[in-house]
């Protein structure tokens, strides 16, 4: 009996863990279909459309009379919540990393740059639109003064806030490759609709970059680091989302 009993074990767990592995290598094999599906994708749009291509710009009658507030919409850092007290009087942003020149902006700073204005329409993963009119200084015209270096591959965008809304949470980030950097809609804006940015929208500084979804618009940015690759960064996946699943190119 006790035999017959260990024996049932024994073939009970070794089914068992022949489910596990088949189910993992399934996982693995799906994301691996996933991630080639988002690298043909990507290819393909880069393929067939110019890199110079725009977005469709609005006129200033369509803009969205409510506009969503998505995502994280009152950072709870206690380093966010003193400059916003401040009323961000002692911002900075931070450009490094790859880079020959490290920049250190006040909101005058960035105000001080040529200012670009454009009115467009947000796409959001969960299916609503919106659109609005954002002011700001062109990515590109900083990488520019601060200098990429060779190796810069990608442009990464550390922000305060953290959606779990814990101080020590998780806090977000997200990135886009040079191409989608030094494009002419590619902007970091701190106006929406002709008044200073709200809070809710991403104050004081927030990413248009017009060609991808919603979730790459990172808002409440704090720096901009110039990267080679992920392999530092949260999961290794480019994004706070990318980390939970979603696909690091979102290109519409």
């Amino acid at each position: 009996m006790n035999r017959r009993r260990w024996l049932t074990g024994a073939m009970a767990a070794g089914l068992s863990s022949f489910v596990a592995a088949c189910g993992e290598a399934s996982w693995k094999l799906s994301e691996q279909a996933r991630r080639m599906g988002e690298g043909l994708t990507r290819r393909a749009q880069r393929l067939l459309i110019p890199r110079e291509a725009l977005a469709p710009t609005y006129s200033r009658a369509e803009i969205s009379p409510d506009f969503r507030a998505n995502g994280s919409t009152n950072p709870t850092a206690s380093d966010y919540r003193a400059l916003k007290a401040d009323g961000f009087a002692g911002y900075r942003l931070v450009i490094d990393g790859l880079v020959e020149r490290p920049l250190s902006l006040s909101l005058g700073d960035l105000r001080s740059r040529p200012a670009q204005t454009q009115i467009t329409k947000h796409d959001c993963v969960e299916g609503w639109t919106s659109i609005g009119e954002w002011t700001g200084v062109r990515l590109e015209t900083l990488l520019d003064e601060a200098g990429l270096k060779p190796e810069a591959r990608y442009i990464v965008f550390h922000c305060f806030d953290a959606l779990d809304q814990q101080e020590d949470g998780d806090r977000y980030y997200e990135s886009i490759d040079l191409v989608d950097a030094r494009h002419s809609q590619t902007i970091l804006a701190y106006d929406m609709n002709g008044e200073i940015l709200p809070v809710p929208h991403g104050a004081p500084l927030r990413l248009r970059v017009e060609r991808q979804l919603g979730y790459k618009h990172a808002k409440y940015i704090r720096r901009i680091e110039a990267v080679e690759s992920f392999a530092h960064l949260g999961r290794g996946k480019g994004g706070y989302w990318e980390d939970r699943g979603y696909e690091w190119y979102a290109g519409i």
